[in-house]
């Protein structure tokens, strides 16, 4: 049975990272009250997201919308404890609210985009074969977040953070340098 958590101007929601650089594991936290809900990600998708998120404000303003000034702040202290991962994003969608003046993040369980991904190729299948039977897919986990403007630049702000404390890039191909260099494909596969 597919999970739907909601959380409507969350006490936090922040982007967080456990490991030494190289090796460390991303996580989405959502916390109100006693509630917390913690997802998976991968730090492309933190940085995909930050990105997005600050392009969707600057679209909406754009657009003739009013949006309030200034950051909410994050608290710096990390993820709450204990941490619980409740499913792996596989999919981020974005969107605005006017109603609510407010960001909508939804982020998908990435075991409901395999199950559609196969399904779909299934259902191509029945077509091919004349079977006129609809496929059935279970729904996604889903992990609902809306955050006011001054609450999505803190996030963003936050996250931009935890994914620069990571491993400085090579100067000359970009790829992240371990403490010992790496195998630069620039350098013909020496050491850099």
């Amino acid at each position: 049975m597919p999970r739907h958590f909601t959380f409507d101007a969350p006490d936090r929601f922040l982007a967080a990272a456990i490991g030494e650089p190289g090796h460390r594991e991303f996580y989405l936290q959502a916390a109100r009250g006693r509630n917390v809900v913690t997802v998976a990600i991968e730090k492309a998708q933190v940085a995909a997201l930050a990105e997005r998120l600050g392009d969707l404000l600057e679209e909406v303003a754009e657009r003739g919308v009013e949006l309030p000034v200034g950051v909410e702040p994050i608290d710096g202290n990390g993820l709450q404890q204990p941490i619980v991962e409740a499913f792996r994003v596989g999919a981020m969608t974005l969107g605005w609210d006017g109603e609510r003046a407010s960001v909508l993040i939804e982020a998908r369980s990435l075991m409901a985009e395999e199950v559609e991904s196969a399904l779909s190729a299934r259902a191509a299948e029945a077509e091919d074969e004349g079977d006129d039977e609809p496929a059935s897919s279970e729904s996604a986990d889903v992990l609902e977040v809306h955050l006011s403007p001054t609450a999505v630049r803190g996030f963003v702000a936050q996250a931009v953070r935890v994914i620069e404390a990571g491993r400085p890039p090579c100067p000359l191909c970009g790829l992240p340098l371990n403490p010992e260099g790496h195998i630069c494909p620039r350098r013909n596969g020496y050491m850099h």
